[in-house]
């Protein structure tokens, strides 16, 4: 996180601040307050403290609000510092602590959109580049569960793997055959069919692949509990609910990371 930040900070400061250093005396000092000004839950305010005290290591800050609740509008953290230094800090924290909070948000979205179901709302690998693990924990906050980290901590067989190794039954039995113990493994089925392959290969998990509800409730039934089952492509905010209803055990979201808008979020200066 700290090489994430300075690299953050080095392309906003550049050479240097140039209004603030104009108009701003070294020694002022401020408090501010950062604001919610939309519904919606909080994650990343580790990261935007950080911001703050990489520009300045004598910051103040305070927590006004705990994360991952959902709440409607408000303060969110009181800092008090050198004003130059809070002006430089400014836009990185709210980057950070904007976007981290959007995935939250919308993950909680999908969460409360599922409830009572069952289903378990997952991310995906979409993350924006040299983010993911920040990403990924604002998906927790929101309430949501990770999916694999990367291409080393699960096997997860895809369409290309499917047609580079011969077909779904067989990709299954390679990849079982060579998975370390404890090592997950799943694999994409894009019909039916597929499904019935996989099945009979032994995958613990399968992953199906833009099938309609229908469809997906056919799987469901289909497995009858040999296999966990995830739900994924096209899942909206608007279908999620019918999805989790057939009965499936994991709703794999893109959205949530690559989609998720930056929640409002601003600055204000209370004290000069």
């Amino acid at each position: 996180m700290r090489d994430l930040i300075e690299r953050a900070l080095a392309e906003d400061i550049g050479a240097g601040d140039i209004t603030t250093d104009a108009l701003i005396p070294p020694e002022a000092r401020s408090r501010g307050v950062i604001d919610q000004k939309a519904p919606g839950v909080i994650a990343g305010r580790d990261v935007a403290r950080a911001v703050f005290e990489t520009v300045a290591a004598d910051f103040a800050w305070r927590p006004l609000v705990a994360e991952g609740e959902w709440r409607e509008v408000g303060p969110v953290a009181e800092i008090e510092g050198g004003t130059g230094s809070i002006l430089r800090a400014e836009r990185v924290a709210l980057n950070f602590l904007g976007r981290l909070s959007g995935i939250a948000t919308l993950t909680a979205r999908f969460v409360r959109a599922v409830e009572g179901t069952g289903a378990e709302i997952l991310d995906t690998r979409k993350t924006t580049p040299g983010l993911r693990e920040l990403e990924k924990r604002a998906v927790v906050t929101g309430g949501g569960r990770n999916h694999r980290a990367g291409l080393y901590d699960a096997i997860l067989v895809k369409e290309n793997h499917i047609a580079a190794a011969g077909g779904v039954g067989e990709a299954t039995r390679r990849a079982l055959a060579a998975a370390a113990e404890g090592v997950p493994v799943e694999v994409e089925c894009a019909s039916l069919q597929e499904l019935d392959e996989a099945l009979a290969a032994g995958a613990p998990m399968i992953l199906l692949d833009n099938m309609s509800p229908a469809e997906v409730r056919a799987a469901v039934e289909r497995t009858a509990g040999r296999s966990k089952l995830e739900a994924s492509g096209g899942i909206t905010l608007d279908n999620v609910r019918e999805i989790a209803e057939t009965g499936v055990d994991f709703i794999s979201v893109g959205a949530l990371t690559h989609s998720a808008p930056a929640l409002d979020l601003s600055l204000r200066m209370v004290s000069l």
